[in-house]
């Protein structure tokens, strides 16, 4: 989702959705499978196999699982409508073909009816390693496989319909948080360890190792209100991690009223994306090694 009043669409989404033409009320656009050349699908069968070799015993079971029961496809960029076969069977959930970043009002109205958007076109061989903006592989291979999982599923829906309320309540920037600390930046405890459940370090190879690898970031237990009152990083690794020790607590935490909420923490003060409180439940503090000095948003 996208909360900057100021973005600019990136010249790679003008480029790529040239001569296209999106739904102007849902953005939504049917998936141009003839755009994708052979270098698309190059390009996805190297982020595929690269993520898919690295992601066992890193990866929570629930995305594994899910990757193998949608049947992702491997050597090409996959057709939204034979996955969405299988996600509909599964949990009434079906992805949407967008052009890119869309508003924040549309988007939650996705999310509450249960439609995921996803950006129809793939980086270019040069971009491997970093893209800003999301494209099919982040928004595909990230998020879709564990929306078939029920409870994922539910958590991912509620958050759709809260964004609205969010958004005419002036607490847009607060709700933000909550989906990019958990649906893209999100870890889980498990009886095997630590593990990622996060979109944007599942369709990551440097952050997929460096979550979990490195002495850099703070690791701490999930809390609703503590991780609201905390700002993020969109330009490098995060400073910190949440770390949930399911999805039914993720979804239990954030079923209630967010309203008290939004006003409980209009009288505390906002936290750096490193700041460690004495609350907090501790997994690991960072060394710190690394960080940038730029601003948090």
């Amino acid at each position: 989702m996208n909360d900057r009043s100021d973005f600019v669409v990136p010249d790679i989404t003008t480029r790529k959705n040239q001569g296209l033409r999106h739904d102007p009320v849902d953005y939504t656009l049917p998936q141009p499978l003839e755009r994708y050349s052979a270098e698309d699908h190059a390009t996805w069968a190297t982020l595929y196999r690269r993520q898919c070799a690295m992601l066992p015993g890193r990866a929570c079971d629930e995305f594994m699982q899910g990757l193998q029961q949608l049947e992702v496809d491997a050597d090409r960029v996959p057709d939204f409508a034979r996955l969405n076969e299988k996600l509909l069977a599964a949990t009434g959930w079906r992805m949407v073909a967008v052009p890119g970043l869309i508003p924040d009002d549309v988007f939650f109205e996705h999310l509450a009816n249960r439609r995921f958007p996803v950006t129809w076109w793939l980086r270019e061989p040069h971009q491997l390693d970093y893209l800003q903006e999301p494209d099919v592989f982040h928004d595909l291979f990230g998020h879709v496989p564990l929306l078939i999982n029920p409870v994922f599923a539910d958590y991912l829906q509620a958050y759709g319909q809260g964004g609205m309320k969010a958004k005419n309540l002036g607490f847009l920037p607060v709700l933000a948080r909550l989906y990019w600390y958990t649906v893209e930046f999100g870890l889980i405890n498990t009886p095997q360890g630590m593990r990622i459940y996060g979109a944007g370090i599942l369709s990551s190879k440097s952050e997929s190792l460096y979550c979990l690898d490195s002495a850099s970031p703070n690791r701490i237990g999930f809390d609703l209100q503590r991780l609201m009152r905390t700002r993020y990083r969109i330009d490098t690794f995060q400073k910190t991690y949440f770390v949930i020790d399911s999805f039914q607590q993720l979804f239990e935490a954030t079923a209630v009223d967010f309203t008290p909420i939004y006003q409980a923490l209009q009288a505390l003060p906002t936290l750096g994306a490193g700041d460690v409180e004495a609350a907090d439940k501790v997994f690991h503090i960072g060394n710190q090694d690394g960080w940038a000095d730029s601003d948090d948003l």
